[in-house]
């Protein structure tokens, strides 16, 4: 609670703070040399005086301090006991998404026609970044994905995100076949892939073949 003797301590700890005497930081506010004198704090008849609001905006303005570092003044942080529990921070809450085998991802009925998964109670698994509404993870199972990505890795993949050349993409074909390929190409007719292992040539699948193809955004390696 604001206190009459607080404020006025903290306009004289204001003006010691910044080389001033309670009669310079009037002047350099603008105001009567003696607005902050002790004799004005008190009114003839011993009733307290409070400085003004405006005052108080004037002499922040021309020291340059905030509200909060006025008020800090006003009423100081209490130390803490020497026993007192420090206080522990707030655990940091990341962003989870789905978590989907690739054997899952080449079943029918997991995902809708875009690519987005499809219906409820997938395993979560959290991501140390932000990603966008509609973001899953396919777990990498067996060594088909060597040597970028190993069995147990997880892949983010957006399927609303942008694609272009040169991107990680899981494209899932109408066959059920699910495989992280980078896009060489892609045209009105068919997308051009190549793979991650570098002994596998590169391949040219018809549009009409492709069910979806979304984005890797992140990889846990």
């Amino acid at each position: 609670m604001l206190s009459h003797d607080r404020v006025w301590a903290a306009i004289d700890a204001l003006a010691e703070r910044y080389s001033l005497s309670a009669s310079g930081l009037a002047k350099r506010a603008g105001l009567d040399s003696t607005a902050f004198n002790k004799s004005k704090r008190l009114s003839a008849d011993g009733r307290p005086r409070w400085p003004s609001t405006e005052s108080l905006a004037k002499i922040m303005e021309a020291t340059g301090a905030t509200l909060d570092e006025f008020m800090e003044l006003v009423e100081p942080a209490r130390p803490k006991p020497a026993n007192a529990v420090p206080d522990r921070p707030l655990p940091v809450q990341r962003p989870s998404v789905p978590l989907i085998g690739f054997a899952q991802a080449g079943a029918g009925g997991f995902f809708d026609d875009a690519g987005f998964p499809a219906g409820q109670g997938w395993d979560l698994v959290e991501i140390p970044e932000r990603s966008s509404e509609g973001a899953y993870a396919l777990g990498v199972q067996g060594d088909s994905m060597l040597p970028l990505y190993r069995d147990g890795d997880v892949l983010i993949v957006e399927p609303g995100a942008t694609i272009r050349k040169g991107d990680r993409v899981v494209v899932k074909t109408t066959a059920g076949e699910v495989t992280a390929k980078i896009l060489a190409r892609q045209t009105s007719k068919s997308v051009e892939l190549l793979s991650l292992n570098r002994e596998h040539p590169r391949r040219t699948v018809p549009m009409g073949e492709v069910e979806w193809i979304a984005r890797i955004v992140w990889a846990s390696q």
